[in-house]
């Protein structure tokens, strides 16, 4: 049984190089991004009773990033101090993530894997699944490996696209036809899926939903900000009770 699904994993190797380029393929990422950090760092430090304004807020907690992709977000993680393991199922990916972090002086223990491949005595206090669950084949398994690898009361961050009509005209049709922010055919709006059906999935392996946020675009200023709006984009924060 594997999560991979290697027409996935060959659409985003082949865009690897661009991971980097705030103007390419991966624009929108890169726009993405400095919400994304906020809401992480906020619910981490509230979590765990931390100070988010003193140096390496983030130190000493250790952090699985899953399909970390060039490792936009496992690069601000360690900075902020965290412990960050990125892991992607792309081998392309992990090269160009381990080349820019080596660039950039930093300690990233990047490792070519899906989760299910991962050593379970390996325990992380946060697991951050951003963007990935609608490119995985299956997504019972690849919860069931998220959770072996999440500590008690651990958090995982889990943002992806909900299956609405809007999320069709706005992540398909807007995205990638019209704006032509992504390459046609990064998704597959079948994959999307549900809040519900997300949190059902996360209840049955005894997660709690701590907060669930939508996160939404707006054109004017072109930054991401946090919404109640879950029918695009959101974000769910749970704990492995």
């Amino acid at each position: 049984m594997t999560t991979i699904n290697k027409e996935e994993i060959q659409k985003f190797s082949k865009l690897a190089d661009e991971w980097w380029n705030a103007s390419g393929k991966f624009k929108p990422l890169h726009m993405f991004n400095p919400i994304r950090i906020e809401y992480i760092l906020e619910n981490i430090c509230d979590h765990y009773k931390i100070d988010k304004k003193k140096n390496f807020p983030l130190n000493g907690i250790k952090i699985l990033d899953i399909g970390c992709g060039g490792g936009l977000i496992s690069e601000p993680m360690t900075r902020l101090g965290s412990q960050v393991t990125g892991i992607d199922a792309s081998f392309k990916n992990i090269q160009i993530a381990k080349i820019h972090a080596e660039k950039g002086g930093l300690k990233i223990n990047y490792i070519h894997k899906s989760p299910e491949q991962l050593y379970e005595e390996e325990k992380y206090d946060v697991i951050l699944n951003l963007e990935i669950v609608e490119h995985v084949d299956d997504i019972d398994l690849y919860l069931k490996s998220c959770k072996k690898l999440l500590k008690s009361n651990g958090l995982m961050f889990t943002a992806t696209l909900n299956r609405t009509f809007t999320s069709f005209v706005k992540a398909i049709i807007g995205a990638e036809y019209v704006l032509r922010w992504l390459p046609i055919g990064t998704h597959d709006w079948n994959k999307f899926i549900k809040p519900n059906e997300l949190e059902n999935k996360l209840k049955e392996l005894k997660f709690s939903t701590k907060d669930l946020r939508g996160l939404q675009f707006n054109p004017l200023n072109k930054k991401w900000k946090r919404s109640n709006d879950l029918s695009v984009n959101y974000i769910i924060l749970s704990i492995k009770n």
